[in-house]
């Protein structure tokens, strides 16, 4: 154990020092994710001015909902870029070099790269969202709802990280899932950003059930603001984010664990 935490220091220093060798550059680019994803946040903002509120979720609330999602990716992206960047590693064959190392093939992939900038770009927008609407939602926040607030951030975490270990698992047979990454990630996460309730019952039935999303920021905010359409869904649903969580990584791992017995260099 105390092996593994140094191999994780380790790991985690070099990172760092490669991210940030050119600080100037790291502040831009992180700024740039920033600005980026603040796009939608400021389409929303102004939409939300003309029409006052989208399906009684006023621009507080969405901020609120928007925050949850934003942090909880910024501390996935921490421990996950190699698995969103699995493709190549496969595809280059430097996955067959982690192979030959005595280390855990999946203990390496996560702590051998983090996308900082993305980390703090995400991250940093979430945490403003959080800190801009917390208090103008209703929410007290007593031990109970910040206890709740921090194990959905963590459930939300290992949510979005199974989703990415099913896919670079899918790369064992496939070589390459950038198409299939978009749609079951990158599509569903814009969906994500708004209460589940305006869409259709097929997509909503999506983003509780196969891709569910909305165990990452929906019903965590459910839980805390209590909002009107919650009457749609079943009240456990609030308390579930975290047996979500922990649920769909163990199934994902199970799945990495299988899949690697049928590994096959791509020969690069």
């Amino acid at each position: 154990m105390n092996d593994a935490i140094h191999m994780i220091g380790v790991y985690t220093k070099t990172i760092m020092k490669s991210w940030f060798q050119y600080k100037v550059d790291a502040v831009l680019r992180s700024l740039a994710v920033f600005l980026r994803e603040s796009t939608g946040i400021i389409v929303v903002y102004f939409t939300l001015l003309k029409f006052d509120t989208l399906n009684g979720w006023n621009i507080n609330e969405m901020l609120f909902l928007f925050s949850l999602l934003f942090v909880t990716y910024g501390i996935l992206i921490l421990f996950f870029t190699g698995l969103r960047d699995f493709s190549g590693t496969v595809r280059s064959g430097n996955f067959d070099r982690f192979i030959l190392r005595p280390r855990g093939l999946l203990f390496q992939i996560i702590f051998v790269n983090a996308d900082w900038f993305a980390a703090i770009g995400h991250g940093g927008l979430g945490i403003l969202l959080f800190v801009l609407s917390a208090g103008k939602v209703g929410v007290v926040w007593t031990p109970a709802n910040i206890i709740y607030y921090l194990f959905a951030i963590a459930g939300g975490v290992l949510i979005q990280g199974a989703i990415f270990l099913f896919l670079a698992t899918l790369n064992i047979y496939l070589l390459e899932t950038g198409s299939l990454k978009e749609v079951f990630y990158w599509n569903a996460r814009k969906f994500a950003g708004y209460p589940i309730s305006i869409f259709h019952k097929v997509i909503q039935a999506g983003m509780i059930y196969v891709v569910p999303f909305a165990f990452v920021n929906y019903f965590p905010a459910q839980f805390l603001l209590r909002k009107e359409d919650m009457a749609a869904y079943p009240e456990i649903y609030l308390y579930l984010t975290p047996v979500v969580g922990v649920g769909m990584y163990l199934l994902a791992y199970l799945f990495w664990r299988v899949s690697l017995k049928h590994y096959k260099s791509s020969g690069n």
